[in-house]
């Protein structure tokens, strides 16, 4: 991911300048069918180029398509801006799953440098284990214990800090159940532009953390941040 981000960010296309210079014109509503025909299409998709789609969507009424593609560009390129964007759209239109609190802007400084601390941590344990293994014979226990529980470090750093899953209710009035079933218990009705943790799948229903519990919304009515 971090990888391929800078190199799809400096494609260009026919569609994307055709977008771009459509809306530096001022003709933003007639942009986005290009910005999207770039995205979709040809494969391009930059931070910019989402940002510019959501304020296309955003002066045209369309909100849940608006935090869709900020959302795609905060997964991109995480930035406080974005989000205090989203929020201020989301307490706008009385929409869930979208705080405003320290621990969420403690989360994205985190998630704007995961990457590379996980980088950092991985080259470094493997020059360290390189080092014990070159002195097996030589090195204290006490190293390899030191050695070990770094490792349990990152794993935990992998598993406690990674960026999580998130879909955006595609849909008004989208029914939320107990169980991946339509037999199930109802347990609310979701609004278009909802935010949800996605935990998983079955059938035809996404798992979703609805007021920390587990609840289910059919896979068509969520569409998943990618």
């Amino acid at each position: 991911m971090v990888v391929a981000q800078p190199i799809q960010a400096q494609k260009v296309s026919f569609a994307l300048q055709k977008a771009d210079s459509l809306f530096q014109a001022g003709q933003v509503a007639q942009s986005y069918p290009w910005f999207r025909q770039a995205r979709e299409q040809d494969g391009i998709q930059s931070a910019r180029q989402l940002l510019r789609m959501a304020y296309i969507q955003e002066t045209l009424g369309h909100y849940p398509a608006a935090l869709y593609y900020l959302s795609v560009a905060q997964v991109w390129q995480p930035r406080y801006g974005t989000w205090r964007k989203m929020v201020a759209l989301a307490q706008e239109h009385r929409l869930i799953g979208y705080p405003d609190t320290w621990r969420q802007s403690l989360l994205i400084t985190l998630h704007r440098y995961y990457y590379r601390l996980l980088q950092g941590s991985l080259l470094l344990a493997i020059v360290g284990g390189a080092a014990l293994l070159a002195r097996r014979r030589t090195a204290d226990r006490a190293w390899w214990g030191i050695y070990a529980a770094y490792l349990v470090g990152i794993g935990l750093f992998l598993n406690l800090l990674a960026p999580v899953r998130v879909g955006l209710v595609a849909r008004a009035r989208a029914p939320l159940m107990a169980g991946p079933s339509a037999g199930s218990a109802w347990l609310t009705t979701a609004a278009a532009g909802d935010r949800f943790e996605v935990r998983g799948h079955q059938d035809i229903w996404y798992r979703v953390q609805w007021q920390g519990r587990d609840a289910y919304i059919r896979r068509p009515d969520l569409l998943v941040v990618e």
